[in-house]
């Protein structure tokens, strides 16, 4: 009788280191886990930007890292500098304050074009030949490879008179170098070694 309670005691004991084990094996798992869940949600919040619109309504933004949204920016900083640069009515104010906004997003290579331009009277025959020049811009090719980055711009230029239309093959090449975001730059890029690869007539429409 004695041995066979000994050796009871010896199983209970067994089964008791056995239970223990699995407790603090699952006590660890719960821990580990719930670590790990309380990092994940902290990190989520992170992300989130509670913004105060004119001291009234709260709007939620979702933040994220900017070097996953610059080939988008690149692309719409270029697609902006052509539409301001080559949008043109018979308007010297609206022809100037055009070029001064694009100015702000190019360096010195667009404003010697420009005033190459202006030198041989071209915005001068916009204004007095009652032109609209319009800009629609099909595709721009970012090398992000290698920087500054090199940009290739494909578009077609509209030269609209009174009595015809004249539709343009423009190509343009330049090189995008980060700068700094401001409300005249808001994507943060500078162009230059801005050129003009090909601007040449495709068709005329009678109107």
């Amino acid at each position: 009788m004695e041995f066979k309670s000994l050796k009871n005691i010896e199983s209970s004991f067994k089964q008791i280191r056995l239970f223990s084990i699995i407790f603090l094996g699952l006590c660890a798992v719960i821990t580990s886990y719930s670590v790990w869940s309380s990092y994940s949600f902290a990190e989520a919040q992170r992300q989130r930007i509670y913004v105060l619109d004119g001291g009234k309504s709260l709007m939620l933004a979702l933040s994220q890292d900017l070097s996953q949204n610059r080939p988008v920016e690149a692309k719409e900083h270029v697609k902006r500098f052509h539409e301001l640069f080559f949008t043109l009515s018979p308007d010297k104010d609206a022809i100037e304050s055009n070029i001064k906004r694009a100015l702000f997003l190019s360096d010195k290579s667009a404003f010697n074009y420009y005033s190459d331009l202006s030198e041989k009277g071209y915005y001068n025959r916009i204004v007095s030949g009652n032109i609209n020049q319009a800009i629609q811009v099909d595709s721009i090719i970012c090398n992000f490879d290698t920087y500054p980055y090199k940009i290739i711009t494909y578009a077609r230029q509209m030269i609209i008179r009174e009595s015809n239309v004249t539709e343009r093959s423009l190509i343009t090449r330049c090189k995008l170098l980060n700068s700094v975001r401001s409300e005249n730059n808001p994507q943060g890029f500078s162009i230059e070694a801005f050129e003009i690869l090909e601007n040449k007539d495709l068709k005329v429409i009678n109107r």
